[in-house]
């Protein structure tokens, strides 16, 4: 008996040490493939939370394997967190707005009049997210600019492919639209806001509702550091910020893949770029070109990239990745000149940076009134960390803080 207790300790310890040599190994790769800037605000503390992200991952790969449970669905689990209780200040509520789940927050304090209302649209790649992991966010949003906020919680990726997550977002917001009444809110005074994924989400649902004449318009988009086109995953801020954490070049490329096919089978060809025909990457080369950011947001190393044209088996997929709906910065102008004022946060240490200054762009080129604040020590996924009081970031405040004082300014 003592024999097969000593062989089952010794497994154990070989499983353990093993497993953690793997996940070690694992975050060792991860860390030879990223970088963090000198210029990043609070870089150790980055560190951490990077690691924490790798090893959320690894672990989730390795159940995988094993059979217990998807990659995916472990760290969307992990992603839940503890419910942060009931908020002095705020009346907060699930509800379902044309089946899709919503939580609604709604300041205690009377108000004096009709307040602006504020759908949000989470983060994550169109992968990950969900109401509990923006929960602080959007009470922070609620409470300091006195707004009813209306969080969505669209299906995600890969299960439910585009257009399912931007067909949620619209459909709650039309519905919200249509009933402000029923929450004291002026339907002049409705807004739409999202980061990342669901800056893209935002920016697509505004597009769609210029051409409602029978809804009010909307009175304005926040879009925080957005994903907006998928045509060159090769622009200055793709090359700079490559392996910056907390979205890398190729997970930006993946979850765009993710969002659209459902995999990333193409995955190779969409960060060379030959994925969609030249003819139409020549097409757009007037809204997503390298000439068209400014050159101060070159000087980082930046190599011009040779347009290569794409193989038989990727052009009927590729240029679905055409579709304003996906893409908003390939909508026409016709569409861009009819959107409300337009709120971008973009930062310096982030692949998605010139995504927003492409948009920028085309809303100024357009007449379209633009409020730009851009985190010089900013990187992508900054406002994720509000849920967590010891890894928040200073500059992530500051971006709250534009954005409140933007919304007070409606």
């Amino acid at each position: 008996m003592a024999v097969v207790y000593t062989l089952l300790v010794l497994f154990l310890a070989v499983f353990v040490a093993g497993f953690a040599l793997l996940i070690m190994g694992a975050i060792h790769f991860d860390f030879s493939n990223s970088e963090v800037p000198p210029g990043v605000n609070q870089p150790v503390k980055l560190r951490v939370l990077h690691i924490i992200l790798i090893s959320r991952a690894v672990v989730g790969k390795i159940l995988e394997n094993i059979g217990i449970c998807s990659q995916i669905s472990f760290v969307r689990y992990l992603q839940g967190g503890k419910p942060l209780g009931v908020d002095p200040k705020l009346f907060i509520k699930d509800m379902w707005f044309e089946k899709v789940p919503v939580r609604i927050y709604q300041p205690k304090v009377p108000s004096g009049s009709q307040r602006r209302g504020i759908m949000f649209f989470h983060g994550g790649g169109w992968v990950f997210g969900n109401l509990e992991t923006y929960e602080k966010l959007c009470r922070s949003i609620a409470r300091e600019s006195q707004s009813l906020v209306v969080s969505v919680g669209y299906r995600l990726a890969p299960e439910h492919k585009y257009p399912a997550a931007y067909e949620d977002c619209l459909n709650a917001t039309i519905h919200f639209m249509k009933n402000t009444q029923h929450y004291g809110v002026d339907p002049d005074n409705v807004i739409v806001c999202g980061d990342s994924a669901g800056g893209n989400l935002a920016a697509a649902v505004s597009h769609t509702l210029v051409g409602r004449s029978d809804l009010p318009k909307l009175r304005a988009q926040i879009l925080i550091y957005p994903g907006l086109q998928a045509l060159d995953f090769n622009l200055p801020s793709y090359q700079q910020n490559r392996g910056v954490p907390l979205l890398s070049r190729e997970r930006a490329a993946c979850f765009a893949l993710l969002y659209l096919n459902g995999d990333a089978l193409h995955l190779q060809e969409v960060l060379e770029g030959s994925h969609i025909p030249i003819d139409i990457k020549l097409n757009y080369r007037k809204w997503v070109s390298p000439d068209n950011i400014p050159e101060r947001f070159k000087v980082r190393g930046y190599k011009p990239h040779v347009l290569l044209d794409c193989t038989a088996d990727v052009s009927e997929s590729g240029k679905r990745f055409c579709e304003p709906n996906l893409c908003p910065l390939l909508a026409e102008d016709a569409v861009i000149q009819q959107l409300p004022e337009s709120f971008i946060l973009t930062c310096e240490y982030d692949v998605l940076r010139d995504d927003g200054l492409l948009y920028k762009k085309r809303l100024e080129d357009n007449n379209v009134q633009v409020t730009w604040y851009h985190l010089e020590d900013g990187f992508h996924g900054i406002f994720n960390t509000f849920n967590s009081d010891w890894l928040s970031f200073s500059a992530g405040k500051r971006g709250l803080d534009n954005i409140v004082n933007f919304l007070k300014s409606l």
